[in-house]
């Protein structure tokens, strides 16, 4: 070998020892980073014993990234319907299970309410001449229907909110594709020129982490190094060029009201007219809350009201009305058909709530809804029990209700209450869990991802000091080569 071969070879070393550096000095530099991938490059020996630095290449894992985006879909659909649950069971006072050694646990659940309405008027059928005792019944009817106007009105508070936010996953959505679509185009235009995309490819990953816990994804690969994404329903999300995501907001909800689809491109993927229903992701998640679970809870309020006004309904031989409950608006007895929005709107009659002037003794007597509906005609008659009898034995009477909404379909009305908290419970324990095992899949995932395809310090220390060890023979190479010129040149002279 040649003199200047060797110093060639030597020169070579160096050249990709000084390569190798480089790459190392950037996965140290992004060893925080979460979207970064390793990279790395091989040390070509060519026959001549010259050696050349191979092509950058990134570490991935296709199955692993295809797992987190899938594992954080679910996380955050599972988390957003979990909030929701959790929200309107701590607002109904659902919570019996967070009392101290120097507080106590409150349940102002409809069916404790139900439960204590129908104890006041227990006690009151026991004593009716005690007018206090028709006090405390009246007051705990007033409690029961706050309580369901509270509940109510927290169903639509939980429902805007919901709407609202996902108004801004669906802007976050635009935002993202928009981003990457910016970011594909550089990848695909680098591939075809053969410049280094790494660090586009990487922050496309992290577009992706981004995108999936907004809605569910998937992703293929195109032959120009670009790619493709679509929702986990097959709606195209981005195909050379981003689709158009959109929604018109509500911002007040009723119990009628019926929440506005996500669309992508015209096509609706939330909602009950949805070609494409979208499974996962905040958007799912969401949209499941305001536009199924919450409407059912709505819907089990409802049939509460329109029981309440039934069984307490007075009767006068020819017809009926209204008596201790009524709601605004209401003239005759709801239909099974007609119950929407009455809990929102329950309300104990005025001519028997002291507080607006009405006259307790009524609930005894009857006469509620008029003179003619009076049960005691003899009005001397304190001690008749009667009527509040026959109300204790309606509440308490077996009753049919809707079952589509979760609650039971036959039973007495404290028993269907309690079917629907129990209903509102199972609901939010099974997210809760739902959502504690998704968050604990996203973080094993993460971890794996991360140790296929990120940075680990101490290996990379270790390949710093082979570079080095590397680069000393090479430079110990090239001192040979200089002493041996040197000899050779004293000769010459």
């Amino acid at each position: 070998m040649s003199l200047s071969s060797a110093l060639g070879i030597a020169q070579s070393a160096l050249a990709n020892s000084s390569a190798q550096s480089a790459l190392i000095s950037k996965n140290i530099a992004n060893v925080s980073n979460a979207d970064y991938s390793r990279e790395s490059a091989g040390t070509i020996t060519q026959l001549s014993g010259y050696v050349t630095t191979g092509a950058t290449q990134r570490a991935t894992s296709a199955a692993l990234m295809t797992s987190l985006l899938n594992a954080q879909s679910a996380s955050a659909s599972s988390s957003a319907l979990d909030n929701g649950l959790s929200s309107l069971a701590t607002t109904l006072g659902l919570d019996t299970t967070s009392s101290t050694g120097t507080t106590t646990a409150t349940d102002n659940s409809p069916a404790t309410l139900i439960s204590a309405l129908q104890t006041a008027l227990q006690q009151y059928a026991a004593s009716p001449d005690q007018s206090a005792l028709g006090t405390s019944a009246v007051a705990a009817a007033k409690a029961l229907a706050s309580n369901l106007n509270q509940a109510s009105a927290s169903v639509a508070s939980v429902r805007a909110q919901a709407d609202s936010d996902m108004t801004s996953a669906v802007n976050t959505i635009n935002s993202l594709l928009a981003q990457f679509q910016t970011v594909n185009t550089q990848i695909v235009i680098g591939t075809r020129t053969g410049a280094d995309v790494s660090a586009a490819q990487d922050t496309r990953d992290g577009l992706l982490k981004q995108l999936s816990t907004q809605i569910g994804i998937t992703t293929t690969n195109n032959h120009d190094g670009g790619m493709s994404i679509y929702t986990d329903s097959g709606a195209t999300l981005f195909e050379t060029s981003a689709r158009t995501v959109a929604m018109t907001p509500t911002t007040i909800y009723s119990a009628g009201t019926t929440g506005q689809a996500v669309t992508v491109d015209g096509v609706p993927v939330t909602g009950a007219s949805a070609v494409m229903p979208i499974q996962s992701g905040a958007l799912a998640g969401l949209a499941t809350l305001r536009d199924t679970t919450s409407v059912a809870y709505q819907n089990q309020l409802d049939q509460m009201a329109s029981s309440l006004i039934t069984t307490f309904a007075e009767s006068n031989g020819t017809g009926t009305a209204p008596g201790l409950f009524t709601a605004t608006g209401l003239t005759g007895l709801p239909s099974a058909s007609s119950t929407t929005g009455l809990a929102a709107s329950l309300a104990v009659n005025a001519s028997v709530d002291p507080s607006q002037g009405g006259n307790v003794t009524l609930l005894r007597d009857g006469g509620i809804a008029g003179s003619s509906y009076t049960y005691n005609t003899t009005p001397s008659d304190t001690g008749y029990s009667t009527r509040l009898n026959q109300l204790v034995t309606a509440m308490g009477a077996t009753q049919s209700f809707n079952p589509s909404s979760g609650g039971a379909a036959t039973g007495s009305l404290a028993s269907y209450a309690g079917s629907s908290v129990s209903w509102l419970e199972a609901q939010r324990q099974s997210s809760t869990s739902q959502s504690t095992y998704n968050s604990a899949l996203v973080s094993s995932t993460t971890t794996a991802l991360s140790n296929a395809t990120g940075v680990n310090l101490d290996d990379e220390m270790s390949r710093m000091l082979d570079v080095e060890h590397a680069y000393q023979a090479s430079a110990q190479l090239m001192n040979t080569v200089n002493s041996m010129y040197s000899t050779l040149l004293q000769a010459f002279n």
